[in-house]
């Protein structure tokens, strides 16, 4: 368990006070109408696009070789999109962060439920397979309205950052384990709770299946899902949040288990994981994060990057 960070009087400081001021500005702001949040979101994004060259070009790669036969004109729309996706995430993380139960109740919508109550009445518990959609932070305060869970948590190297982070999160959470604290989730899951876990990004090659994702025949695939699969008395039950259309909120969708799993065939396995990412993507691939490095690990450790010149 991640010990909390408490407040300290060295965040007084002047080195502090323009993080400070960012963040009164961004709690005022989130007083105003979701709509409007949103709108500003999108706009904050637009700007992104047209700032974050490198950002813009790995979304556009990305994209390429997932969808290599989406026309071109598509392929730049979706990375528009994305990108105003973006600049609204960084509004779901003030929403996720600080608005009070009552407002967040209003865009709450929940199905699904029942996979996770019938795991916890055997006795089990759930390892939450959810990705890496940019709205994540609103999604999961959605959550937590109806099961506070247990999550890995990466400390930020501010540490008046790492405060606000940690205690912003944890409103939608029973407590925070590290992110390298295996042991700790592990228990977690031993003791019954629901635990997210994302398991779509590159882990790098320590602990990963060269699998395929979407066109990309060799994608680096943790299988940090099977350990804890196989060393917990769990069930493996994936998530698909999504922000909805027309500002109505966030949608958590819980699907049914991953039942048998883990098989032992680690490649099958963690495809089968990689398929299920697919398939919540392309509901809503504006909303995906694109702008990670997915394919930054090859199977050939000397291969050429499939982002050169980004």
């Amino acid at each position: 368990m991640v010990q909390a960070p408490q407040f300290s009087w060295r965040f007084l400081l002047p080195k502090y006070w323009l993080l400070w001021l960012g963040a009164a500005l961004l709690w005022l702001i989130s007083w105003l109408p979701y709509p409007v949040l949103m709108w500003l979101g999108a706009g904050f994004g637009r700007v992104l696009h047209r700032l974050l060259k490198s950002r813009r070009k790995v979304a556009r790669r990305n994209i390429q070789l997932c969808f290599p036969a989406m026309p071109a004109a598509e392929q730049a729309a979706l990375v528009k999109r994305n990108f105003e996706e973006t600049g609204k995430a960084l509004f779901d993380t003030v929403i996720g962060w600080w608005w009070p139960d009552w407002r967040i109740k209003k865009l709450a919508h929940f199905s699904g439920y029942q996979h996770i109550e019938a795991a916890t009445a055997q006795g089990k518990g759930v390892l939450l397979l959810a990705a890496h959609f940019l709205h994540l932070e609103g999604a999961c305060r959605v959550f937590g309205l109806t099961h506070p869970s247990v999550g890995f948590y990466r400390p930020h190297n501010n540490p008046l950052m790492d405060y606000l982070q940690y205690h912003g999160r944890n409103k939608a959470n029973k407590y925070m384990v590290g992110k390298r604290d295996v042991k700790g989730l592990i228990s977690a899951l031993n003791q019954q709770e629901v635990c997210f876990y994302l398991p779509d990004q590159d882990y790098g090659r320590n602990r990963s299946e060269f699998v395929p994702f979407f066109a990309v025949s060799d994608t680096a695939t943790t299988t940090g899902t099977l350990l804890f699969a196989n060393a917990a008395n769990c069930v493996v039950i994936p998530v698909v949040t999504s922000r909805l259309p027309g500002n109505k909120g966030y949608h958590i969708d819980v699907l049914p288990p991953l039942t048998p799993f883990p098989t032992g065939d680690d490649k099958a396995d963690v495809t089968r994981v990689n398929q299920w990412v697919e398939q919540a993507v392309l509901r809503q691939p504006e909303q995906y994060m694109w702008l990670h490095r997915r394919f930054k690990t090859r199977p050939q450790a000397d291969a050429p990057s499939l982002y050169k010149g980004d």
